[in-house]
């Protein structure tokens, strides 16, 4: 069966060869209008402008490529559209107008990357996306620190935008990243501003509209231990505050609040699921926030890092950017001031882990959820499932036992040591089937090799469920030639404490993943990964016709499930939930 997360199977966006941030607007008559970045060559080379496509039929045909501006030279980069309530679509970018063809940095290569300079510009469309206006016009951006300390002193400015524009309180709002220096990982260091037009969804003359620079004074929003935060996007919330997510090399995404309309915001931090909570684990990649018509949130990222910044150099510079595959999505809803995220699902992916996926766009139309990627190479959409959306959502108040695709259902009664039942099929890892294996568990020590469930033959082949040396619970995985394993978070067990314990094999994605006690494992600050790849290529795995519980134990099998098909992350919340409720 067709698995609608792997990448291959949205549909293609047109472009010349190199492509990114492919957004999307609605318009009135119901067409999609995509702009986007492009060029015959690679990232960042001379010809490098920004074109538009257009789709009367969601994303499955596109119209040929529409120059919004030229090829370059000069070079026209990152456009970020927006519609207006007219109708208008304005296509923000940045644009190289001195036509500069050589900057200051620190290496030839990126001396010749010109594509991240120049002036904050806008065109504008009033026929759908069709046409577009001759004439460009010049944002006023105001002077920071960063902008006075770079090479120039500020008489060429570098920035550029992901920020697809939002409206907060009758303004418009863009983020954008000002660089101060080229160098190490390309923008060696960055922070983030925001343009604010106070009357662009009301005035039409193109030449009267209103442009300020946030926040007050001259720094911008930073990172809290390092020189590098970029890409910062925002969205309004319900009670008024402004919301801005950024990415960093410290292996997290900051956010930020600003309770007085993008003037001041909170000081710089990493973002947390909730208030007070776990740290949101993220490379330097797109790290995007949107609010849809519902008033939840959707948050991509990757869902893994470890503090690059503290040991960034020539030869590592690149590996911060790297690691896009697959896509988290996690769902947020706003409660007392801030948004408390759930616990993320996987959304996308490729078969080649080395791809990646990265500068969504997030579309609603027609009661769907649409999703735009790019691979730097190739862009799609995709069509989201709601229900994987609407379960985020209402993840916190999940307190129900899932039933698809329960195999086998264990009391503690039917768990005593040295017990065993009928072993379920195990599906066709490579055809995209996949497995989980759930306990309750008390455990007396933490003592490696206890076996909590078995369902391996005599020639070794099947799965093991045990704990290791590290004080975790391991899955392995044997199908007679190779093995593949991986093991929840360290720290996360005790010896007296029941916890409940889920291991997710997804065959689509190729990955194994824990759930203990209702949270995703991330790693935390073990390891740069909390989810682990096994064998593509993985044969069967029925071995034992039958799986023998808690063999040499010390401690207890409260409970055990196996489903024949990998639980999405909301449903192993769910089971959770929905045992400490009857407890």
């Amino acid at each position: 069966m067709k698995d609608w997360r792997n990448i291959i199977h949205g549909n293609l966006i047109p472009k010349e060869n190199y492509c990114d941030q492919p957004y999307v607007v609605v318009t009135p008559d119901g067409n999609w209008v995509c702009v986007m970045t492009t060029g015959k060559g690679e990232e960042g080379e001379r010809d490098q402008h920004i074109v538009a496509t257009v789709s009367k039929d969601q994303g499955r045909t596109w119209s040929p490529l529409i120059d919004i501006e030229p090829p370059g030279p000069p070079e026209a980069s990152w456009v970020t559209p927006f519609l207006a309530p007219s109708g208008r679509i304005y296509a923000f970018y940045t644009y190289n107008a001195a036509n500069i063809e050589r900057v200051a940095a620190r290496y030839e290569w990126a001396a010749k990357r010109v594509d991240t300079l120049g002036e904050f510009v806008f065109k504008y469309s009033d026929d759908g996306g069709f046409t577009w206006s001759d004439e460009r016009y010049t944002i006023p951006v105001r002077e920071f620190r960063i902008d006075q300390d770079n090479p120039y002193r500020g008489e060429v400015r570098f920035f550029w935008s992901v920020c697809k524009p939002i409206v907060h309180k009758g303004s418009l709002y863009i983020g954008l990243a000002k660089v101060g220096s080229f160098g190490d990982g390309f923008m060696e260091s960055s922070e983030g501003a925001f343009v604010r037009s106070d009357n662009l969804l009301i005035e039409s003359d193109p030449s009267l509209l209103r442009w300020e620079t946030l926040p007050d004074g001259d720094v911008g929003l930073r990172a809290p231990e390092s020189a590098v935060a970029d890409e910062h996007n925002l969205v309004s919330m319900h009670d008024g505050s402004l919301y801005c997510t950024y990415r960093t090399t410290e292996g997290h995404n900051c956010h930020a609040y600003s309770r007085d309309d993008g003037r001041t915001w909170t000081p710089p931090a990493h973002a947390v699921y909730t208030p007070g909570g776990r740290k949101i684990k993220h490379p330097r990649a797109a790290n995007f926030v949107r609010k849809f018509g519902n008033g939840k949130y959707i948050l991509w990222f990757h869902n893994h890092g470890k503090n690059w910044a503290s040991e960034m150099t020539p030869e590592k510079m690149s590996e911060p950017y790297e690691l896009r595959n697959p896509v988290w999505l996690a769902g947020g809803v706003e409660r007392n001031g801030f948004i408390h995220w759930s616990q993320p699902e996987l959304m996308l992916y490729a078969d080649d882990p080395a791809t990646r996926i990265s500068y969504p766009d997030f579309i609603e139309d027609q009661g769907k959820y649409f999703i735009t990627e790019t691979q730097k190479t190739i862009a799609r959409v995709h069509e989201i499932d709601s229900k994987l959306l609407e379960g985020m959502w209402s993840q916190a108040e999940r307190r129900i036992v899932e039933t698809k695709g329960l195999a086998l259902e264990l009391s503690e009664g039917e768990c005593a040591a040295g017990a065993a039942a009928a072993c379920p099929k195990i599906p066709d890892l490579r055809a995209g089937g996949g497995f989980t294996l759930e306990v309750r568990l008390l455990l007396d020590s933490l003592s490696q090799g206890q076996i909590i469930a078995d369902c391996r033959g005599s020639d070794g082949i099947g799965i093991v469920l045990y704990t290791t040396d590290a004080g975790t619970v391991q899955l392995e995985l044997n199908d007679g030639r190779t093995r593949s394993s991986w093991d929840c978070d360290p720290g996360l067990l005790t010896v007296g404490v029941e916890h409940h314990i889920t291991a997710i094999v997804d065959g689509g994605a190729k990955i194994i993943s824990f759930v203990v006690d209702g949270e995703l494992c991330d790693g935390g600050t073990y390891r740069q990964f909390g989810f682990g790849r096994f064998n593509p290529y993985m044969r069967s795995l029925n071995g034992s016709s039958a799986i023998r519980i808690a063999a040499n134990l010390q401690g207890a099998v409260k409970a055990l499930r196996f489903y024949d098909r990998y639980l999405t992350v909301t449903e192993a919340v769910g089971n959770y939930q929905a045992a400490q409720m009857a407890d």
